[in-house]
């Protein structure tokens, strides 16, 4: 008999988990689903009690949920309290563990266009929330050099700073107008903000007038998979990149956890692509 698999949010009728992960049981013959739980904030505590009463063997946690689901879990991996939030949870021998797979597979996405070259780029992160937190941890781990964090209040920037920092990484903290005057320093910008995401897509996180032609503009949004940041930044000659390679990234890692097979990757995006209505 197939095993159960789900994802917590609200709301949850836009994800495109459920088709990919079921795409991916199908191509691999196994016979397990995958569902999308349209879940409460007042009702959490008792859907992750359904999910031990139901033993479902692992799920996925998204929007708004994504902290508070931490107190009913029996153990946090390091990674994902450093981030503060998890969004995969496995379900082992009725244990419920939970992971953060959204820093890592947004670095997997990332080296495809970086390379070796990451561990020495100078890199500015836009925004210092809950996705800011996930990159930041997940590239202060791997050793990049210097992390500048650019937010409307500085504070939230160096608590992020502060909390996340995992290794000997160089950090400073600006005003986004600050780093947009300088932003020929950069090698890399990450836009982890909601800006520019439909319907907004007229908006900008940062001014690109100070870009460099040889850096690299990556924006943590897919819809639009080409947003208005990404559209300026390849006008001017950057390399870009959305995050459908994030969200893929995350996905696989969370089925590898779940199931001990590794999906196809490229499958996955294409899968995800076409619900979006690109390639």
């Amino acid at each position: 008999m197939g095993k159960l698999f789900g994802l917590l949010g609200n709301p949850v009728s836009h994800s495109m988990s459920p088709r990919m992960h079921n795409d991916a049981f199908r191509s691999l013959n196994l016979d397990h689903h995958y569902h999308a739980f349209d879940v409460k904030v007042s009702n959490l505590e008792s859907a992750v009690n359904g999910i031990r009463a139901l033993d479902i063997t692992g799920f996925n946690v998204t929007i708004p949920h994504k902290v508070e689901v931490m107190k009913y879990l029996d153990e946090v991996d390091e990674e994902a309290k450093l981030i503060g939030a998890v969004n995969t949870v496995v379900n082992k021998d009725g244990r419920l563990i939970g992971y953060n797979t959204d820093g890592e597979g947004y670095l997997q996405s990332l080296q495809k266009i970086t390379g070796e070259q990451l561990q020495h780029m100078k890199v500015l992160i836009i925004g210092a929330g809950g996705a800011a937190r996930a990159v930041f941890t997940v590239l202060s781990r791997y050793g990049v050099p210097e992390l500048h964090i650019a937010n409307r209040t500085k504070e939230k920037a160096a608590i992020l700073a502060n909390e996340c920092n995992c290794g000997n990484t160089n950090v400073m903290v600006c005003s986004v107008e600050e780093a947009a005057m300088c932003l020929d320093i950069y090698d890399l910008i990450i836009n982890t903000t909601s800006v520019g995401m439909s319907p907004n897509i007229d908006q900008l996180p940062i001014d690109l007038g100070n870009l460099r032609v040889d850096s690299v503009v990556s924006d943590l949004i897919y819809n639009p998979l080409k947003t208005k940041f990404l559209q300026e930044a390849e006008a001017k000659g950057a390399t870009i990149l959305n995050g459908v390679g994030m969200f893929v990234g995350q996905g696989a890692l969370a089925f590898e956890k779940w199931t001990g097979h590794s999906p196809d990757r490229s499958k996955m995006e294409k899968v995800v692509l076409q619900q979006l209505g690109g390639s």
